[in-house]
């Protein structure tokens, strides 16, 4: 008897009444790839394996057999409740914390020792289920120790148990051929700047991710090392707070060509912008990675991590994913989480079969609006005089500010005001979704 028991494998089927894909093809074509390719789904462990369904205010409402998982023989069960669910949603990748998925010990010796024996597990099940693994990450922010931070903790001895706990779990990521490994700093910022030296505690997160990459490149890891930015929660302030902000603090420690983004909607939405703001600047700036699909309650102030489904808003940033190339090595991570009162094994299946649906729609119509020339045609348009000889002068090598003025006042320039046609571009979006 298992906790999926009585779910089949879903199938695709768009007339179905049960618990199928009405929308995800993985073998459909979108822009020369099968969807299943274009989409890349990772599950997250944590959200669906391990939060127990607790809030500020009230204990956990799920129960699971794994529950509490504070033993080996309890994480060997969860690990294999994971690769069944992985296997009915037909998944291509999962994504873990370390934390996630063995217990606590009592040194650092016992936390590798007991990750290792756990990756032995899902060595053999990623080989007998082809699901691989999208990214590791080490978990720096539950424990007690972590509550001043870990890379920025003003006690070096944190320091030193956080770069010994990211080593573990990028060696296990390496080994486990992991396409990205992602650092989240959720302690890394301030509660107060009454006891805190914040540029003392940037350049130890400056060296701290410089030895990540270092470790990286001495150990033959080829896949990408990742930031995820957030504003705030937990911490008040913090240090990655957003994609400008990331990009700013790549620059100044000189590793913007080693380390990219993972953007999750939801921390978009609490930084205040938009999750296609966040993944059209980092593809701007180079930097773009993967991202973490999920969704805010907009009448919370806070990230509550639901699962997507609004068709609109997921179109324009599998939009702006496809404009810039794809998600390479990147893929769609459901970082999203059951509500409370959704306690049982279909719920949770049922969820991903949503989210999924909704990003295969979101997909399509990005695709189509991108094959249709919508927003690229009446963009170009808007900006065709910098194409002009005039306009390609302005930016020429030699120029000034004082040869541009003279030769606007030479030319007698006046520019009319010209619409910027927002809500026609509006509608043409919404005929597509």
């Amino acid at each position: 008897m298992t906790y999926f028991s009585d779910i089949s494998p879903l199938p695709h089927d768009p007339q179905a009444d049960d618990l199928a894909f009405r929308h995800y093809d993985p073998e459909r074509m979108v822009m020369g790839k099968r969807m299943e390719d274009q989409l890349r789904f990772a599950v997250a462990y944590w959200h669906s394996f391990v939060w127990d369904g607790s809030d500020p205010f009230g204990a956990g409402t799920f129960q699971r057999p794994w529950f509490p998982a504070d033993t080996m023989d309890l994480a060997r069960q969860r690990a294999d409740a994971a690769f069944e669910m992985f296997r009915i949603l037909g998944a291509p990748f999962f994504c873990f914390h370390d934390h996630d998925v063995r217990p606590e010990g009592g040194s650092l010796a016992e936390n590798h020792k007991r990750l290792n024996e756990i990756a032995d597990i899902f060595e053999r099940k990623m080989d007998e289920t082809g699901t691989r693994l999208l990214w590791g990450t080490a978990n720096l922010f539950t424990h007690p120790r972590f509550m001043s931070g870990a890379a920025t903790n003003p006690d070096p001895d944190v320091f030193a148990w956080s770069a010994s706990s990211v080593r573990a779990c990028l060696e296990v990521t390496h080994r486990l051929k992991g396409e990205n490994y992602v650092l989240w700093g959720g302690r890394e910022g301030y509660e107060t700047l009454l006891n805190t030296d914040m540029g003392q505690e940037l350049d130890h997160m400056g060296r701290f991710l410089s030895m990540v990459v270092e470790h990286k490149h001495k150990i033959g890891y080829e896949g990408q090392i990742l930031i995820e930015p957030k504003p705030q929660e937990p911490t008040k302030h913090q240090y990655d707070y957003d994609v400008a902000t990331v990009y700013g603090f790549l620059k100044r420690y000189g590793l913007e060509d080693e380390v990219r983004v993972n953007i999750e909607q939801g921390h978009a939405i609490l930084a205040g912008h938009s999750f296609e703001h966040e993944i059209a600047l980092a593809q701007a700036l180079g930097i773009f990675g993967s991202i973490d699909m999920n969704r805010n309650d907009y009448q919370s102030g806070w990230d509550t991590d639901q699962f997507p489904n609004n068709v609109p808003e997921v179109a324009l940033a599998y939009y702006e994913i496809l404009k810039g190339g794809g998600l390479g090595r990147g893929g769609t991570n459901f970082d999203a989480k059951l509500r409370r009162q959704s306690i049982d094994a279909r719920d949770l299946v049922a969820a991903h079969a949503g989210a999924m649906d909704v990003c295969a729609r979101g997909l399509e119509a990005a695709a189509k609006m991108l094959e249709d020339d919508a927003l690229e045609g009446p963009r170009r348009e808007r900006y065709a005089g910098w194409e002009g000889e005039e306009g390609a002068a302005l930016l020429a090598p030699g120029a000034t500010l004082d040869g541009v003025a003279d030769r606007a006042e030479e030319r007698g320039v006046n520019p009319a005001p010209r619409s910027g046609r927002q809500e026609i571009l509006e509608n043409v979006v919404n005929r597509y979704v």
